[in-house]
């Protein structure tokens, strides 16, 4: 997916607004404080558009993190 394919379709999702960011928020305990709420709306799209790309790559032939800890030589004297 290109670059601006990847925009297009986020600009079709719905965006958070700041009173359901602060709706949320105060479900989970963590009323907002005034103000507060335009930020937390902004970043929660963010984090929604950074984790939208994540999804879309291939990760297939990528042994997991562990597996490849375990395989590399340590050295102290770095």
């Amino acid at each position: 997916m290109s670059d601006a394919e990847a925009e297009a379709d986020a600009e079709t999702e719905p965006q958070l607004t700041p009173p359901e960011a602060a709706r949320w928020a105060a479900r989970s305990g963590l009323p907002l404080a005034d103000g507060r709420s335009q930020a937390v709306a902004a970043t929660a799209d963010h984090i929604h558009s950074v984790v939208a790309v994540l999804r879309e790559l291939d990760f297939a032939d990528t042994p997991p993190a562990a597996h490849r800890a375990a395989e590399e030589a340590h050295d102290a004297a770095v």
